[in-house]
């Protein structure tokens, strides 16, 4: 009988680096709001999203690509960017075909971690795109390291719930030998009858950054299944949506920096 593939989760960007990367799909998670957002902009029909680690070089990458350039630093928008990182800025009629050019605080970062690091793939996964990640990852049958973007390297509820949702899902699947994925598993079917209930009776750090802003829309989208059920994949500098995504193309040699 084959070995089932592992499964891990890394909680936080500080412990990325004591999983083997290399030889794992990465799904980057940032539930509020980096990767809600993504899946949000390729369900609407944008051409492509290229994820960058910084202000400056999502400015530079806008200008010579005629882009939209957007993302946040602590949860607003950051300056000198025309958008934000909410799902809401991005319906059908304004981003359909275009291009985003996306930098924020947590699940860009960890995204380029992942790259630097050699990831076999890296898809990006919250709960508006659970049913597209858990189908892919099934579809792959390869070891898998769901990576949390956590907040400044600080382990986060959302991002654990979202991993949790996962491993709810299609656990049974793979070999887990790791207590954070149990962890994260415990935490989701504690919650999973109100996600957003959880997240404010457990006085969820995010949530309360958010909350102040007026984003209590965004948090409630960000916990729903389903909504933007696409998968984005990184090739080649891009976050597409699995269809388009050349066969032979996997995480790719070049990200944006």
């Amino acid at each position: 009988m084959k070995n089932k593939p592992t499964l891990h989760t890394s909680l936080s960007p500080a412990l990325l680096n004591l999983y083997d990367v290399s030889n794992s799909a990465v799904v980057i998670i940032d539930v509020l709001r980096a990767t809600s957002t993504i899946a949000t902009v390729l369900y609407n029909g944008a051409r492509c999203v290229i994820p960058v680690d910084s202000v400056t070089r999502c400015m530079e990458i806008g200008r010579q690509i005629e882009g939209i350039t957007a993302g946040e630093r602590d949860g607003q928008i950051a300056e000198g960017l025309e958008y934000g990182n909410s799902p809401f800025e991005y319906p059908r009629e304004f981003i359909e075909g275009k291009t985003l050019v996306l930098t924020t605080t947590n699940g860009t970062r960890l995204l380029h971690m992942a790259l630097e690091k050699g990831a076999k793939e890296i898809i990006t996964g919250s709960f508006p795109n659970l049913s597209a990640v858990c189908d892919h990852l099934l579809e792959l049958n390869q070891h898998v390291i769901l990576g949390c973007a956590a907040w400044k390297d600080r382990v986060n509820i959302e991002d654990t719930l979202f991993a949790g949702a996962v491993i709810s899902r299609i656990g049974k699947h793979f070999s887990i030998n790791c207590d954070a994925s149990h962890m994260a598993l415990k935490m989701y079917e504690s919650a999973k009858k109100d996600l957003f209930g959880f997240m404010k009776k457990n006085d969820a750090s995010h949530y309360h950054r958010l909350m102040k802003f007026g984003l209590e829309k965004d948090i409630r989208y960000c916990l729903e299944a389903d909504g933007a059920n696409v998968l984005p994949v990184y090739s080649d500098g891009k976050l597409l949506a699995k269809s388009s995504v050349p066969a032979m193309v996997v995480a790719g040699e070049n990200p944006q920096r």
